[in-house]
């Protein structure tokens, strides 16, 4: 009797346990739940990339800041250079002809305009 009962409770906990197991398994091949899953790992491999894109980042601003420190180490430049002043564009004189001197005059100088002649910058 003892070896029946063993038995049988021994075949109904692997049951129970088989079909734990399977509905486990049925419940993550659901379309919601593998549509969940490969969300997930999607997210954690894009914080990966962007983790990976922020340290390459800073490995490439670092060394380039070391290279131009050789560079100007090695040309010579310890200062901040100021900038040249501006440009001026000599003005065309179109009226000579009521001019009937032969002096001439010093050129006139205009500033350079305020817009660009680039068309593409609207876009």
């Amino acid at each position: 009797m003892f070896r029946r009962t063993f038995w049988f409770t021994t075949g109904v906990a692997a049951g129970v346990w088989a079909t734990t197991k399977v509905n486990r398994k049925l419940k993550q091949l659901t379309p919601e739940s593998l549509a969940a899953t490969a969300a997930n790992k999607a997210l954690e491999t894009g914080q990966r990339l962007k983790d990976r894109a922020v340290v390459f980042a800073l490995d490439v601003r670092d060394n380039m800041a070391q290279r131009e420190a050789e560079l100007e180490e090695a040309l010579g430049i310890h200062e901040n250079p100021e900038l040249p002043a501006p440009r001026r564009y000599t003005a065309i004189e179109s009226d000579r002809s009521n001019d009937h001197s032969d002096n001439r005059s010093t050129p006139k100088y205009i500033e350079a305009p305020m817009y660009s002649y680039n068309r593409n910058e609207d876009h």
